[in-house]
């Protein structure tokens, strides 16, 4: 059962980050600092390299937060909630923070990024709870 909650989660979280990219798109695609054309999409597309990355990983911390909760005791939909929050806040947005400073990255795109890693990891640990 493990691994079907946690493609669930992985699921969760993929399907959080195309609501929080489409409702975000215009001003994240000018943060990335990408070539648009004159309607104000990526000159380059059509890969889909990203979102096979996007679903690795999302599995991969789904899994891992899994882990994490069992490991913790955490259990139920309120403290895997606010786990994931904590995971999205404290691990994941500084580290996307640091990345980003380093390679001189709009503070725009920290902001839309770090979101996402904190809303994403939250509903991760709300399903994982949830099954």
């Amino acid at each position: 059962m493990g691994f079907v909650e946690v493609l669930a989660a992985a699921a969760a979280g993929f399907a959080m980050g195309a609501v929080w990219y489409m409702t975000f798109s215009g001003v994240w695609l000018k943060a990335t600092g990408l070539e648009l054309d004159e309607k104000g999409q990526p000159v380059e597309t059509g890969s889909y390299g990203p979102f096979v990355v996007a679903g690795i990983a999302m599995i991969l911390v789904a899994g891992m937060m899994r882990h994490v909760f069992a490991m913790s005791g955490i259990d139920g939909a309120g403290e895997s909630l606010v786990a994931g929050l904590g995971i999205g806040a404290f691990f994941i947005t500084p580290w996307v923070a640091m990345n980003y400073a380093y390679a001189q990255r709009r503070p725009m795109l920290t902001i839309i990024d770090g979101g996402y890693s904190v809303l994403g990891a939250g509903v991760i640990g709300l399903v994982l709870g949830l099954v």
